[in-house]
């Protein structure tokens, strides 16, 4: 089976310095693996990616370096997120006798009926599993069929999954993969705000009269009790 190739060069810069060799377009690495000494590389970031997305993270790639060629996968690619652009790779040299471990991702195949008719929503726990298989063997990608889940909390375990021919999955089988769960329900609009000047006029009474709750007195003060006595007495 033919693998995209990669053509690599020993690397003698190391530490902060690589940051200029990614300003020349070129990606630093590191390939180790079973017999096999790590040691420094570096390749074209352009030619690292056109391989990187036909081989993917589970795919073998022809690394060909120091005048020979090397089965290896992708490890440890560390990205910068701002620019989704390769800082750094690792190639780690597999035997094509003995199986690896490795994850690889979930796709997600069809529409949920619980979606088409607008029962439920289709959410996903679980993006990747771990996968154990001969480096030949591995799967770009597990396929989830989901059209047939039409109820509230209808799910897919990873048991239920169907891996390929010499591939075992490692995962927890009690792990969820996709779920149906309640659809959101929307936010209510927010009530308008009262015109400028309108809550005074409406808590603010006319001139002269009292507002709710409060007696307005007329004439003077009346007498208080102890007044009331005295006035008595003067009679």
């Amino acid at each position: 089976m033919k693998h995209p190739k990669l053509t690599a060069e020993k690397r003698t810069i190391l530490g902060k310095k690589v940051k200029n060799l990614r300003r020349e377009g070129i990606l630093p690495g590191n390939v180790y693996g079973k017999g096999l000494e790590s040691t420094a590389l570096q390749v074209k970031l352009a030619d690292f990616e056109n391989v990187h997305k036909e081989a993917g993270d589970s795919g073998l790639i022809d690394l060909e370096f120091d005048g020979k060629t090397h089965p290896v996968l992708v490890k440890n690619l560390q990205m910068d997120f701002e620019t989704h652009t390769p800082l750094h790779a690792d190639f780690y040299q597999v035997n094509l006798k003995e199986k690896v471990k490795t994850t690889v991702p979930l796709a997600i195949v069809g529409e949920a009926k619980a979606v088409a008719e607008k029962v439920g929503l289709l959410l996903q726990p679980l993006s990747e599993v771990e996968v154990e298989a001969l480096p030949d063997k591995l799967p770009e990608n597990i396929e989830v069929s989901v059209e047939h889940l039409a109820e509230l909390d209808a799910h897919i375990l990873v048991g239920d999954l169907k891996a390929p021919e010499g591939v075992e999955i490692l995962t927890a089988p009690d792990q969820t993969v996709v779920k149906i769960a309640e659809l959101v329900a929307p936010e209510p609009e927010p009530e308008p705000e009262p015109a400028e000047g309108a809550e005074g006029e409406e808590g603010e009474g006319k001139e002269g009269e009292a507002k709710d709750g409060e007696v307005k007195p007329e004439g003077e003060k009346p007498a208080e009790s102890g007044d009331k006595e005295e006035n008595k007495k003067e009679e």
